[in-house]
């Protein structure tokens, strides 16, 4: 149920989704829904984002691990998500950003997930811009905006159906990240 949630969530949203369709599509019967969800939607949508934000803190984990600059780091990223846009038809993007949009205002624990989900990989970018000789007084508001323009990328390219905007803000974004060393 919860990947089923976690990607109707992504593709149409928090109020688009309703609790029938995620029974539906993941073939779980009524009750297990209510056994393991006694919150109802926003208790799924919570544990949805949760989840979806730690596989997402992972990926960019494993990226930036990978790369040696940050030049490579943001081809990687922006590799790996335009291979996401692309692959679904530009149906999925940020996997917290639709919710975050559409429930944050109703629920606070749907709010309190997205800022956790976001949380985390402000953290995992902070830590690596460090190791990459970014001083700390500056890595954090670096990393905010270093998501900030891939989470604002995401959403171009989704509407314009076009990865090129990502790519441009990967370009620009290794640029700044490496006029920020020390």
């Amino acid at each position: 149920m919860l990947d089923t949630a976690m990607g109707l969530f992504q593709r149409q949203g928090y109020h688009a989704t309703g609790l029938n369709q995620v029974l539906k599509e993941s073939e779980a019967p009524r009750g297990s829904l209510y056994f393991h969800f006694p919150g109802g939607k926003q208790q799924l949508a919570a544990e949805a984002v949760e989840v979806a934000g730690r596989r997402m803190c992972e990926l960019i984990e494993e990226l930036l691990r990978r790369a040696e600059d940050p030049e490579q780091a943001a081809a990687l990223l922006v590799d790996a998500f335009s291979a996401v846009l692309e692959g679904s038809d530009f149906q999925s993007g940020c996997p917290i950003a639709t919710v975050a949009l559409e429930a944050t205002a109703d629920s606070s624990e749907v709010r309190s997930a997205c800022g956790g989900a976001y949380g985390s990989w402000l953290e995992v970018l902070e830590s690596r811009f460090v190791d990459w000789g970014v001083p700390g007084d500056e890595a954090g508001d670096l990393a905010a905006v270093a998501l900030s323009m891939v989470e604002g990328a995401l959403l171009l390219a989704r509407v314009q159906r076009d990865v090129s905007v990502l790519r441009a803000v990967g370009r620009r974004l290794a640029a700044l990240l490496e006029s920020a060393r020390r």
